[in-house]
């Protein structure tokens, strides 16, 4: 019989929904639009090494997380470790944070790609944006509903349909890379595209794909919000983290080799459908629609984890006190917290355009990886290398944060709207905090 955790919760997750839990949250809008802007200021081979960077910061990230949640293995993620690692206030913040940049935009994001891609590999002509821009909309908004019955329904209805849906999803693209890279290195040297970009580069331009990149790759801590759920936590939680980042940062450089060398720069550069037209010119028309469905299956799995796992956080937030505490019922469903999720998903599916909600939420989520490990370090240098082992220290953590606040200040940079959105967020959630009667009495 399953462990009873926290909160009501049973601890039903084992290694491989954990891993498809990493993986589907991971795998959404970002793999499949960001080289088309990336390309518009950089060469192939810095694109690559754009998303290799991203893989390693990733992993570096899930070291750290793993040993947070060995030394925490509580449900709630950023808020429930930062609260206890650094401040209350900085754990109210990190939830306020996910509530808004964490899940609802994110969740909106791959809804939005999904539409996009839906309308695009079927082929459909709009006579003016604002009609496609409805479709888009209207197919997210099912996509966001769809995944939200589908856990109203209960947790193992959730995780099934999950753990299936991943592992086609994954099959299909190791589909698409095994072909891809078959196709390319069968090409004529002389009919293949011209390498004319290959001298672009610029640091601006770099730091700014991070930014993408970074987005493309956050949800490596997934399992850091649902660690009350998991089996033996203690052990197999820093193997769920590292394990699901490992394969999909493998998954993301090979399958953003094959979109880059696809097809001319100039066919490619600037475009959010990167995915889709690079089926197409590999394969023709009807590649083109089987890689699509690949890409709406893969942008639906990512809406669907991602549903499951914010409402974690309210409720472990309602449970405290600084939430309110109708979202700490519902069972292990978490009915009220799922109808939060779906709501503000939809809200800002809505009212948001696609690359200023990837900038807003890489910005965000940015600051609160960050948080986390700096509170990881705090812990560390207090209690001791035995009570809270972090494979590489200190140098994991350090590049990480490093790395995370140069990529942060990049996107500042290079767009300062959607980070003034973040900071934002932030003081409006210190001016929530200071009106609850938890912070009042120093909860703890």
């Amino acid at each position: 019989m399953s462990k009873p955790a926290a909160g009501g919760a049973h601890r039903s997750l084992g290694l491989a929904s954990g891993i498809a839990l990493v993986v589907a949250n991971m795998v959404g809008a970002g793999v499949f639009t960001t080289s088309g802007y990336a390309l518009a200021g950089l060469s192939r081979s810095a694109v690559l090494w754009a998303w290799l960077v991203g893989g390693v910061l990733a992993t570096c990230g899930a070291l750290c997380y793993g040993a947070l949640g060995r030394r925490y293995p509580h449900s709630g993620g950023e808020y429930e470790l930062l609260r206890r690692t650094v401040h209350p206030l900085a754990g109210f913040l990190a939830g306020w944070v996910s509530l808004f940049a964490g899940f609802s935009a994110p969740i909106a994001s791959a809804a939005s790609g999904l539409g996009h891609y839906l309308g695009t590999a079927l082929g459909l002509e709009f006579a003016t944006p604002d009609e496609s821009l409805w479709f888009t909309r209207w197919v997210g908004t099912l996509a966001i509903l769809l995944a939200g019955s589908l856990h109203l329904g209960g947790v193992r209805l959730g995780t099934r349909v999950q753990d299936l849906s991943v592992l086609v999803k994954l099959l299909l693209i190791g589909g698409l890379i095994v072909f891809g890279a078959f196709v390319i290195l069968g090409r004529d040297p002389a009919s293949a595209p011209l390498p004319v970009e290959e001298g672009t580069f610029s640091w601006p331009a770099f730091g700014v794909t991070c930014v993408y990149v970074s987005f493309a790759y956050s949800g490596w801590n997934a399992a850091v919000y649902i660690a009350g759920e998991v089996r033996d936590a203690e052990r197999l939680l820093p193997r769920i983290l590292l394990g699901g980042t490992l394969l999909v940062a493998a998954v993301y450089v090979a399958l953003n080799a094959v979109f880059v060398w696809s097809a001319p720069v100039e066919e490619l550069a600037g475009k959010a459908e990167v995915g889709l037209l690079s089926a197409r010119a590999l394969g023709g028309q009807t590649f083109g629609l089987a890689v699509a469905a690949v890409v709406v299956l893969a942008l639906f799995t990512s809406v669907l984890a991602m549903t499951m796992i914010g409402p974690r956080v309210y409720r472990r937030m309602a449970e405290d006190g600084v939430f309110p505490g109708v979202f700490a019922r519902g069972g292990a469903a978490h009915r009220p917290a799922v109808l939060l999720q779906v709501a503000l998903a939809l809200l800002f599916l809505w009212i948001g355009e696609l690359q200023d909600l990837i900038q807003y939420v890489g910005y965000t989520l940015s600051l609160s990886t960050a948080a986390a490990v700096l509170g990881l370090c705090r812990i560390r240098l207090r209690e001791g290398a035995e009570r809270v082992p972090i494979p590489g220290w200190p140098v994991v953590p350090l590049v990480f944060v490093v790395a995370v606040l140069a990529i942060a200040a990049f996107s500042f940079v290079g767009n300062w709207r959607p980070a003034t959105w973040s900071l934002g967020t932030l003081l409006v959630g210190a001016l929530v905090w200071r009106c609850l009667p938890a912070a009042r009495v120093g909860q703890s």
